[in-house]
């Protein structure tokens, strides 16, 4: 009896245990899981990755075109004054022609840029006059910086440069709070209106509002709902100039102000080189020569942007970029770039309505 219980318990023992077969599946199993949850794992990190950029990119077009918007707000908007805005004459992206869309040339400005007085506060020098004398209106320029040697190299500069309520401080050459007409922005602050290697384009006032914005363009809506890059109405005014001549009209035709800017990450800005970066800023058109799609190639709101993604990622329907930077992993100067490095390039842009600024 003894024996016959012994027996029966083995013979239980042996069958509850797993065989090679059991073992084998297991593991096969086991691997199938662990290799499904790296791929989802990797997955994962790549999409976060990508959301982070994209939110660190959102974050800075949202607080430069915010300060953008408050500046235009407050600027100050009379006939006797002067802007340096983009115009046919008096404006050197316009004199010296358009280089963007195909290759910036030499003597061309490339990012467009501004100057205008505004009525937020200002840097003011060390020695300058007593606060008493120190005016809430300042000169605002912005500008992507087109100078090689300097830090600050294709990044988004903003100058304000606190005026003083007297004419002059201590003597300097440091003007007027607001300059009337006939004087004008450009013979009293080079920097606001040069933007290149020389001496007269360096200013201690300007400081870094984008360091990842490399493109800057903008543009007009008239009050006859006409896109354009000229400040009034060609055809109520065709012997007008500049804003300011043959006869002083301000900003009596534009409707709003419309801006559009380009954003690389910091991470992928650093896996080019400034020269590969300053041919895709290239390839992204100027207003003047960005096709229209509107009736007659007239543009309409949404083109800028349009051309822009259309440049670095493609349309099947356009036949200069059919297959964009990202596919074709150069630009029109033949540079190289990582399709990682053009996705993650992002557009932005917006309107400012004049009349409730």
């Amino acid at each position: 009896m003894k024996r016959a219980a012994t027996h029966s318990f083995k013979t239980r023992t042996a069958s509850a245990a797993f065989s090679l077969v059991e073992i084998m599946v297991a593991v096969a199993v086991l691997a199938i899981l662990i290799v499904l949850t790296t791929q989802l794992m990797n997955s994962a990190t790549g999409l976060t990755r990508v959301g982070v950029k994209h939110i660190d990119t959102d974050t800075q077009a949202r607080a430069v075109l915010d300060r953008i918007g408050v500046d235009i707000a407050k600027m100050i908007k009379r006939t006797d004054l002067d802007y340096y805005i983009k115009q046919p004459a008096g404006y050197n992206g316009h004199s010296q022609g358009h280089g963007w869309g195909n290759r910036l040339k030499p003597g061309q400005l490339g990012s467009d840029q501004f100057a205008v007085f505004t009525g937020v506060p200002g840097y003011y020098p060390a020695d300058s006059a007593p606060v008493q004398q120190q005016s809430p209106i300042s000169l605002v320029a912005y500008r992507i910086n087109q100078s090689p040697n300097a830090a600050t190299y294709l990044q988004l500069e903003r100058m304000a440069k606190g005026l003083l309520w007297n004419a002059t401080r201590n003597g300097n050459n440091d003007p007027y709070p607001i300059v009337f007409l006939p004087s004008t922005i450009a013979a009293n602050w080079s920097a606001a209106v040069k933007n290149d290697n020389s001496v007269q384009s360096t200013d201690a006032d300007y400081e870094t509002v984008g360091p990842q914005v490399f493109r800057m363009e903008y543009w007009y809506l008239l009050k006859n709902g006409t896109l354009t890059d000229v400040p009034w109405d060609k055809d109520a005014r065709p012997l007008q100039t500049t804003i300011s001549s043959p006869i002083s009209i301000g900003w009596t035709d534009v409707q709003a102000i419309a801006v559009a800017i380009a954003i690389i990450d910091q991470a992928s800005r650093s896996l080019i080189p400034s020269a590969t970066l300053l041919d895709i800023a290239s390839d992204l058109d100027d207003f003047a020569t960005a096709h229209g799609r509107g009736l007659g190639g007239a543009k309409k709101a949404g083109d800028m942007e349009y051309r822009w993604n259309t440049v670095l990622v493609g349309d099947p329907t356009d036949p200069v970029n059919v297959a964009g930077i990202v596919n074709t992993r150069k630009t029109t100067a033949n540079s190289n770039v990582p399709p990682e490095v053009a996705k993650s390039i992002r557009v932005y842009s917006r309107y400012y309505d004049l009349r409730i600024q």
